[in-house]
C-alpha cells in the first residue's frame, strides 16, 4: 500500500502545481469591522467616490482671497490696494462674496468666497486697517484648489482586495466608512508532525530538537493576511494525525502540516494521503528544495503537506501557499511577481531539477544584486531571516556562475 504513493510519483513541473492550487481558489466572505481595526486586512469591495474632493474650492495658503484681475500689475514697489472685508476661518463658510477691488483674509484650507479666483500668499502682502496691499500680479486659479480638483465623483479609489494602509484608511475615512467591509481572515490549521519533535518550553534531550516549523508558518500566515491555528507537535502515526485533523476540519479554512512527505519509513502524509477520503492534487515537483511538497483537497479544502525541513517548508509556502491565502482574500490569484539581478557568488550545485535558493537583494550603483541567503541547505533555517527573494537556477549544468543573470522571485510584493 505504502509503495503505491510514496515511490510511484507522477512528476509536475512547478507552474503546473501553483495552478492546481489556484484552481481552488474561493473567495472567503466579508465582514465589516471598524475603521481603526481594519489596518492590514484586505478590503471586500471596491470604493469609489459618492463626493468630489474637496466639496468646495479650498484655498491652498495663508492669504487673502482676491479676483485675479485686480492684482494685474502689482509689484513690489507698486502694489495694487484692496478693501479686506472679512476673515475666513477653515470650517466657516464665507459670508460675504468679493466684489472688485475687495478681498477677504483666508486661511489654508478655508472656502474661498464667490468672486475671488485666488488667493495670494501672506508674505506677498502688507496691511493697515482694513486695507491689504498686494504685492505681485497673480493668475486666476493660483493656490486654489477647485471643487473637485483631487477626486471626482464616480472616481474609482479603492479596489476590492487591497490592503488597507495608512493611505487607504485616509481615504476611507474622508468617506464615511466608520465600519469597513473586508474579506474574513482565512483559519489556518498548523500541524508539525514527527516523533524527534519537542513544544518550544522543553528542554533538549538526545536525538530530539525543538518546533520551529509551526511558528516560522504561524509568522508566515499572519504576514500573509491569515489567522493561524497552532495544533499539538503530531507523532508518526497517519490514523491519530487523521484523526487531530478532522476534529479541527470545520473550524479552518486549510490546513498545513510540515514533516512526513519523503519517503522515509516514518512519513506520516504520505500514509494518510493512501488512507484518506480526498483527491490528491500532487505529489512530487521539480523543484528543489522540497521536491516532496503535496496538496490534496480533503472535504473541499486544501491540505499542504510540506517538507520538514526548515528551508524546504519556507520555500514550499511562498510558492504555494502564499499565493493561494491571496486568492482567498480577493486578490488577483497569481504567482510571485519577479525581477532579474546579478549574482554576487559562484553558486556551484546542479540539479536535475530546477532550484529556489533564499537569496538576498543588494542595490549596487543602481544594479540589482543578489547572494545567498546563507547556507543553500534545505535543512537550515538561519538564513530565512535575511531572505527577501528566491533565485531561480535552471535545472542541470553546474548551477550559475558570479555575474550571471538570474530570475528572482520577490517575497515582498504580495
Amino acid at each position: 500500500m505504502v509503495a503505491g504513493l510514496k515511490f510511484n510519483r507522477q512528476l509536475i513541473q512547478v507552474r503546473e502545481a501553483q495552478q492546481a492550487v489556484l484552481h481552488n481558489v474561493n473567495i472567503l466572505p466579508s465582514e465589516k469591522i471598524p475603521l481603526v481595526e481594519s489596518f492590514g486586512r484586505r478590503l471586500a469591495q471596491t470604493i469609489t467616490a459618492d463626493h468630489p474632493v474637496p466639496p468646495f474650492r479650498r484655498s491652498g495658503v495663508d492669504g487673502y482671497a482676491i479676483a485675479a484681475v485686480d492684482s494685474e500689475g502689482a509689484t513690489l514697489d507698486s502694489p495694487k490696494s484692496l478693501q479686506v472685508v472679512e476673515t475666513i476661518l477653515c470650517g466657516s463658510p464665507p459670508v460675504r462674496p468679493i466684489a472688485p477691488g475687495q478681498a477677504s483674509r483666508i486661511m489654508t484650507g478655508a472656502v474661498v468666497p464667490e468672486g475671488a479666483d485666488s488667493v495670494i500668499m501672506l508674505e506677498a502682502t502688507t496691511s493697515a486697517e482694513e486695507q491689504v496691499h498686494i504685492r505681485k500680479s497673480l493668475n486666476p486659479g493660483d493656490n486654489v484648489t477647485p471643487i473637485g480638483g483631487e477626486v471626482q465623483p464616480g472616481e474609482l479609489l479603492l479596489e476590492a482586495g487591497r490592503r488597507i494602509g495608512a493611505g487607504e484608511a485616509a481615504i476611507l475615512a474622508s468617506f464615511g466608512y466608520a465600519e469597513v467591509p473586508v474579506y474574513r481572515k482565512p483559519r489556518v490549521a498548523i500541524v508539525s508532525t514527527g516523533s524527534e519533535l519537542l513544544e518550544v518550553q522543553e528542554p533538549l534531550t538526545p536525538a530530539k530538537i525543538r518546533n520551529s516549523n509551526s511558528y516560522m508558518l504561524a509568522c508566515l500566515v499572519r504576514e500573509a493576511g491569515g489567522e493561524p491555528i497552532l495544533l499539538p507537535i503530531l507523532p508518526d502515526d497517519p490514523a491519530q494525525v487523521e484523526r487531530v485533523l478532522l476534529d479541527h476540519w470545520e473550524q479552518v479554512d486549510l490546513a498545513i502540516t510540515t514533516g512526513g512527505v519523503s519517503v522515509g519509513d516514518k512519513d506520516v502524509l504520505v500514509d494518510l494521503f493512501e488512507r484518506w477520503d480526498g483527491q490528491l492534487l500532487f505529489n512530487k515537483i521539480a523543484m528543489r528544495p522540497g521536491s516532496p511538497t503535496s496538496v490534496g483537497v480533503w472535504r473541499e479544502k486544501l491540505l499542504f503537506a510540506l517538507s520538514g525541513n526548515p528551508g524546504a517548508c519556507f520555500v514550499g509556502f511562498e510558492l504555494f501557499v502564499r499565493p493561494f491565502l491571496r486568492g482567498l482574500l480577493g486578490q488577483e490569484a497569481r504567482e510571485h511577481r519577479e525581477t532579474v539581478g546579478y549574482l554576487n557568488a559562484d553558486y556551484s550545485k546542479g540539479s536535475a531539477y530546477p532550484r529556489y535558493v533564499r537569496g538576498k537583494m543588494i542595490l549596487d550603483n543602481g544594479t540589482v544584486r543578489v547572494q545567498p541567503a546563507g547556507h543553500d541547505k534545505s535543512s537550515i533555517m538561519t538564513s530565512i531571516k535575511d531572505t527577501d527573494c528566491l533565485i531561480y537556477i535552471p535545472a542541470g549544468g553546474r548551477g550559475a556562475s558570479r555575474d550571471q543573470l538570474v530570475r528572482l522571485l520577490l517575497l515582498d510584493d504580495f
